[in-house]
């Protein structure tokens, strides 16, 4: 294996892992107006599931994008020019999300509380809708002239085959994240959460079936049919287990399924970075937009001694917190009786 190729594989690991992680973030956001029903303890529940690990699945998008310009400078510059404005709202709505939880509880009022509630979920939507869109349209090509820049139309973007990677991620995200809330709860909520995981499941299936199968017949290549058939085998999984009330099969298929579509979505796109739909001459891939061989080599002895450490942390982290959340264990706001849910 060429250093090329190792770093188009860890990249790959890498938003493997965030979307895995941060992809059931996103799916609590955006389900916690659903499921709190109005209730202030009911969201914290919700929130709190994902309280202890959120911020630092997000470890995983910087890595990602620090990677991507540290081995592949050609495309981090050419997609980071070429989508500018949908990154810099994606980037927007992520702060918005970090700022709406860590502030949510600073100050006891029923409006700021709202207004924060609406930036965790606007936070979740975007993100969980670009991203989706993004890779799909990186799959499928963009108009990358002979200087690697981007030309045409901004509504050239919005394709059929990009609108419902977008919804797909964004259905998945939800399912996902469903999933990890009836993992992470008990009592009314679980309730609750494994009712919308059901309505959620045939949606999901088929968008996201839909969109896969699509970027098979399209991009992939002979050996993607093995994450597009172990992205259909963790739904199944993860359907089934929702019916019979096994939690943690459930969640163990929503992962799988999150990462096939993201082994998908790479092995479609390997040996290119981003490809040209003006001339496949102009295609960027791993050897024209990677760094010189010595920087690779430098940053590969890096990866290899510090990822295990941010592995093990990271497990450790997830172990801590594994116990369930219920209604009972949410304290009530300074000044009010527990169980109270006036603000």
């Amino acid at each position: 294996m060429s250093l090329q190729e190792f770093w188009f594989l860890l990249i790959g690991v890498l938003f493997t892992g965030y979307f895995v992680l941060e992809g059931f973030d996103f799916g609590v956001g955006m389900l916690m107006p659903i499921l709190g029903r109005n209730d202030d303890t009911r969201r914290r529940v919700v929130l709190n599931t994902i309280g202890p690990v959120w911020d630092g699945n997000e470890v995983w998008l910087i890595t990602a994008g620090g990677a991507m310009f540290a081995a592949f400078p050609e495309w981090y510059a050419s997609m980071f020019s070429g989508f500018y404005f949908a990154l810099l709202l994606l980037l927007v709505a992520l702060i918005l999300r970090i700022c709406a939880i860590e502030y949510r509880g600073k100050i006891h009022d029923p409006r700021w509380r709202f207004w924060c509630d609406l930036g965790i979920g606007i936070g979740s939507w975007i993100p969980a809708l670009a991203w989706g869109w993004l890779f799909a349209n990186i799959v499928r090509g963009v108009p990358l002239d002979a200087q690697h820049a981007m030309t045409g139309s901004a509504w050239e973007l919005f394709d059929p085959y990009a609108i419902l990677g977008g919804l797909a991620t964004a259905l998945l995200f939800a399912f996902h994240g469903a999933v990890f809330l009836a993992l992470k709860t008990g009592g009314a909520v679980r309730e609750d959460v494994v009712g919308s995981a059901r309505l959620l499941l045939i949606p999901t299936v088929l968008v996201a079936g839909g969109f896969g199968l699509w970027t098979q017949l399209s991009y992939g290549t002979d050996w993607t049919w093995i994450p597009l058939a172990l992205a259909v085998i963790g739904l199944v999984i993860a359907g089934a287990a929702v019916f019979v009330g096994r939690d943690g099969w459930a969640f163990v298929g929503t992962t799988v399924t999150v990462a096939a579509v993201s082994a998908l979505l790479f092995g479609s796109l390997f040996p290119n970075v981003l490809p040209s739909t003006i001339d496949a001459a102009y295609n960027l891939t791993i050897h024209n937009a990677s760094s010189t061989p010595y920087t690779l080599k430098v940053m590969s002895w890096a990866a290899v001694i510090v990822t295990p450490v941010v592995l093990i942390y990271q497990g450790w982290t997830y172990w801590v917190f594994r116990k369930r959340i219920t209604v009972d264990q949410i304290p009530a706001p300074i000044g009010l009786p527990m169980g109270s849910t006036k603000d």
